[in-house]
């Protein structure tokens, strides 16, 4: 008899055909060309552009972003998917959908709707002006719309997590007479740290490689834009060693980002491979 896993030896092939296609032409192909223009001009060369003036300004912003954003989309997504798998309300679903709004939706719409609130002809604007607070142009509305584009990441994560576990552990631990924090840290924490572990990792990644709703809030001011768009600047500037060697330095973090995730995925799985018995 057939197994229903057996298929022809055509169809296997061409079905990973397509696939090794599709990784080499997307994935590998454009890497390879990056790194290879970014190493042309030699070491020295490379390294130079590195250390430009705008390059150093804009891998420093970068970092200090995603260092603003992780930590507060983490704690947002714990909130959340602590209370949507908790507590019962109405327009739980509603809030769900809401959540996932960035996800859908253009990050450019993100960025305008920050310049319609905080923009000088924006709600807020002539209040900011009066006060001498800046906002738009500035760090505080990059890291606002970076986190509007990443803060779905670890809630996402988190809520279908937290709800296949259920609640039967928190329900004793309570009985027991453990408060809060100690239902937190002891009982819910250690089940869901892989997840918050993903989020924030693919909640970096994304902070880092933003550009669409940065590109609309910082503008192109010298100085105050991050690594995706220094990179378009260089590009429409002719600067090619220039935007090369920086986008190579997105494709490192891109790099580690990925190697941690393998990392961590390992040590969740290995506690769970059975040995042989010898």
């Amino acid at each position: 008899m057939k197994r229903a896993t057996s298929d022809h030896w055509l169809a296997r092939y061409l079905f990973i055909g397509i696939l090794v296609a599709f990784v080499v032409c997307f994935l590998i192909f454009p890497v390879c060309v990056v790194l290879f223009e970014a190493l042309r001009g030699g070491v020295a060369l490379y390294f130079s552009a590195l250390t430009a003036r705008h390059s150093v300004s804009a891998i420093r912003l970068t970092l200090l972003v995603a260092l603003a954003v992780v930590p507060m989309n983490t704690l947002f997504g714990i909130c959340a998917a602590w209370a949507i798998t908790h507590f019962k309300f109405r327009g739980k679903a509603l809030l769900i959908s809401l959540i996932e709004i960035p996800l859908w939706v253009s990050p450019v719409i993100g960025g305008l709707l920050f310049a319609l609130i905080f923009g000088r002809q924006g709600w807020l604007g002539p209040w900011l002006d009066d006060h001498g607070i800046q906002i738009m142009f500035a760090y505080p509305a990059i890291v606002l719309a970076t986190a509007f584009v990443t803060f779905p990441f670890v809630a996402r994560g988190l809520i279908p997590l937290m709800q296949s576990q259920g609640s039967a552990e928190e329900e004793a631990a309570l009985t027991l007479g453990a408060n809060g924090w100690q239902l937190f840290r002891r009982v819910t924490f250690p089940k869901i740290k892989w997840g918050i572990l993903y989020g924030m990792i693919l909640c970096n990644a994304r902070a880092m490689g933003e550009f669409g709703a940065v590109s609309v809030v910082a503008g192109s001011v010298d100085d105050r834009i991050t690594m995706p768009l220094q990179v378009e600047q260089y590009y429409l500037n002719f600067n090619l060693p220039q935007a090369f060697a920086l986008a190579s330095v997105l494709l490192l973090l891109s790099a580690v980002t990925l190697a941690i995730k393998i990392g961590l995925e390992w040590r969740r799985l290995a506690p769970n491979i059975v040995r042989p018995q010898t």
